[in-house]
């Protein structure tokens, strides 16, 4: 079973202020190009917790039904704070600063290496989604989350948005995880092996450095 980390929310509040062309102070001004990208982050993830929606209500394991709720509540609190950082845009106020606690959900032990793998058909004119199907949507969904979100991230120049979508990035591959955990643990998601000899030849092309020291000096100013 599942077991879940606490999640710490810091309610401390920060406030962005920049200097107006006359001098006097003004609400932080994103970036066209973070704030259009914050926009395209709203749409998404309404979108994504709607059809979370429908996958929750056609699932049949009670199991994969608890996953997927709590993950759409996750998506949830996503949302609202990434609306609540939009709107620093339009008013002189700070936005409550939360710090990402990895939640650790532990299904079972990951199992490498395959056994009788299956997939069946699909079916074009399929009226009730499978789980597993349920699954694998959920788990691509997550995958492409991260690596949007880590591209809008990369193009922040605001602290807070930054790591905000840093932060759904990370989130992201924590829920696919999740969804993978199950996917395995239920045959459907099976990992290849490489042979011992094979995975110890292709590390053996590697050269160490052996025991040399390496001196690294902090500067901010590089």
């Amino acid at each position: 079973m599942y077991r879940y980390a606490n999640e710490t929310m810091n309610n401390q509040q920060i406030r962005y202020q920049v200097q107006g062309q006359t001098g006097g102070q003004q609400g932080l001004r994103f970036g066209a190009h973070e704030f259009l990208e914050t926009q395209e982050s709203l749409r998404t993830k309404a979108s994504d917790i709607e059809l979370y929606g429908v996958l929750i209500s056609q699932t049949q394991d009670p199991h994969l039904r608890d996953i997927l709720s709590n993950q759409q509540n996750r998506m949830v609190q996503g949302y609202q704070q990434a609306l609540a950082l939009a709107n620093m845009a339009n008013y002189n106020t700070g936005v409550a600063t939360v710090p990402h606690t990895p939640q650790t959900n532990v299904y079972e032990n990951v199992r490498v290496g395959l056994h009788q793998p299956q997939q069946p058909a699909p079916n074009a004119n399929v009226k009730t989604l499978s789980d597993r199907t349920i699954a694998t949507v959920a788990l691509n969904l997550h995958k492409g989350g991260a690596i949007s979100s880590m591209m809008w991230a990369l193009e922040c120049t605001v602290p807070q948005l930054r790591a905000f979508h840093a932060t759904c990035s990370n989130i992201c591959q924590e829920m696919a995880y999740e969804l993978f955990q199950y996917l395995n643990y239920t045959g459907v998601y099976q990992v290849p092996q490489l042979a011992d000899h094979t995975m110890n030849t292709m590390l053996q092309a590697f050269q160490g450095q052996g025991n040399t020291t390496m001196n690294y000096t902090t500067n901010a100013n590089y």
